[in-house]
Formats: structure tokens, sequence, C-alpha cells
């Protein structure tokens, strides 16, 4: 697609570190990768077209023009980092009903 102007491949290194290589077109990558598809069922729709590479997983958006493909190690990875950073939760605080107000309510007697 023609908004996407970077293809993002993300690997492990041999020492463990990551391996980030950017690609201007897709064309680049068929140096290095094989593509198996086309993505036809991404609920982002400017993602759907895209290609799928062998050993890769993606296409993953990433910014406006960024798309982003990751190795399986990597993809794994960074989805358990991702799960353990969820933020927690915020409660909100209650209202605390003051005593006085509480002890004026009155029941209303029936009258007859």
């Amino acid at each position: 697609m023609a908004k996407k102007e970077v293809f993002r491949v993300v690997t492990r290194a041999q020492d463990g570190s990551l391996r980030i290589r950017d690609f201007h077109s897709a064309e680049s990558i068929f140096h290095t990768h094989s593509q198996v598809g086309i993505d036809d069922s991404s609920t982002d729709l400017d993602l759907r077209g895209m290609p799928i590479f062998k050993g890769l997983i993606g296409p993953i958006p990433e910014g406006k023009n960024v798309v982003r493909y990751e190795s399986p190690d990597v993809f794994e990875i960074m989805t358990k980092e991702w799960a353990a950073n969820k933020p927690r939760r915020r409660r909100r605080a209650k209202p605390a009903v003051e005593e006085s107000v509480a002890s004026e309510w009155v029941t209303p007697t029936p009258s007859n």
C-alpha cells in the first residue's frame, strides 16, 4: 500500500539483543525472506494486501507509516512483556455516606 513507507523486520541477534532492519519497500525484503501470501484477514484495513513472509509474524501496525514483521521468538517475548505490563485498574473511591444525613432520614407515616 502506498501509505506504508517503512517495513520493519525485528529478529533476535546471536547475542540475544534485538536486531531491527528497516526496508523502504516490500521488494527489498524479498532478498532475505520468501513471500508466502498476502494478508486478507487483518482487522486493520490498511494492512490488507500486505505481504506475508515465511518465518515472520506480521504484518503488524507500528505507528503511522511502519509495518512490522517479527520472528516467532521475538513475537513470543514481546507478547509476554506486553501482557505482563498491563496497567493496574484504578478503583474509584466510593462516596462516604455521612452519618448525620443518614440519621435524619425519616420514613413517612401513612395518615388516615
